[in-house]
């Protein structure tokens, strides 16, 4: 629980609701603004964006009218979209928010990583990348692939790096864009410092048994293909590759389209690929002390660790 000031009791509550793709997050959620009279605020980096709402579990018609959400379908996935915007945009919003509940209260729910640390730690500016540089490094990442330029990070950034995970291309790409744009490491950037936030923060992780958990996510992969997912996913297709549209659920199907693998595969590597995500969200946020840890129907323990 961040402390934000010594007199705690006169500040708005961000209540910020965590956990794995498929735990329940999103009835949870609807419940505790319902108590505390107060709006969700949705930390998903994809149900954010109008044309997806099946494939990211988006809350349905009914859920969003019984408590107000934001940053729901309020985007188009053509539309470029990151953590910092999403960092602005939140807290420009809050003030309305808690003004607008009785209990001074916001909930922040959702499984977006950064999203989630971009409110409640803030990150680091990072300057703008000329276009001509962006595009002449995806070019040349098009035309060779990623070793050479992994290379050259290696004497441009060598702290950055050793950090990145050298598979995941979009990161290492952005640290060298950066580097040349600049002239400088991607990692002098990086502060590491905790910006100061105008209210109190009570971080809530909702977690179940593994096998619990997998078996939820198997289910709601097959309620998602029941409920349109591949007519939806069929509808994006000529936007394949948009980087919203790089997301568990459509990658797959995507290649389904193509006729790379079946059907059944398709939705077996969905299932697979969610669980594998279940995971590395669970492994970030254990890193996070100020997260208290519950099962979704410990309903009063969770209401006395808010209160607290």
């Amino acid at each position: 629980m961040q402390r934000a000031s010594t007199k705690q009791e006169d500040l708005p509550t961000l209540i910020v609701l965590v956990g794995p793709t498929g735990v329940g997050k999103t009835a949870l959620s609807i419940r505790l603004a319902q108590y505390f009279d107060c709006s969700i605020l949705s930390a998903d980096s994809r149900q954010i964006f109008r044309e997806i709402p099946i494939g990211t579990a988006a809350p349905s018609d009914e859920e969003r009218a019984a408590v107000p959400h934001y940053f729901v379908g309020t985007r188009s996935v053509t539309e470029p979209y990151s953590a910092a915007t999403f960092e602005s945009e939140v807290l420009e919003l809050l003030p309305q928010v808690f003004a607008e509940s009785s209990s001074s209260t916001a909930l922040l729910s959702g499984g977006s990583m950064m999203y989630v640390d971009a409110v409640t730690k803030g990150i680091d500016s990072m300057p703008d990348v000329p276009e001509e540089v962006r595009s002449a490094v995806w070019e040349r990442y098009a035309a060779e692939g990623l070793d050479g330029i992994l290379a050259e990070l290696r004497l441009l950034d060598s702290v950055y790096y050793k950090a990145v995970d050298p598979k995941n291309y979009k990161r290492v790409l952005h640290g060298y864009e950066v580097c040349l744009a600049t002239g400088r490491p991607f990692s002098s950037f990086h502060t590491g410092q905790q910006k100061a936030r105008p209210f109190r923060i009570v971080k809530v992780g909702l977690t179940r048994d593994r096998e619990e958990l997998y078996e939820r996510i198997d289910k709601r992969v097959e309620l998602m293909i029941e409920a349109g997912m591949v007519e939806e996913a069929q509808r994006v297709y000529p936007l394949r590759s948009l980087n919203a549209l790089n997301t568990v659920g459509y990658k797959e199907l995507f290649s389904y389209f193509d006729g790379d693998i079946d059907f059944v595969e398709a939705v077996r590597l969905i299932q697979r690929n969610s669980r594998h995500y279940a995971r590395k969200q669970l492994s970030w946020w254990r890193r996070d002390p100020e997260i208290r840890w519950f099962h979704p129907d410990a309903w009063e323990e969770i209401i006395a660790y808010i209160h607290q």
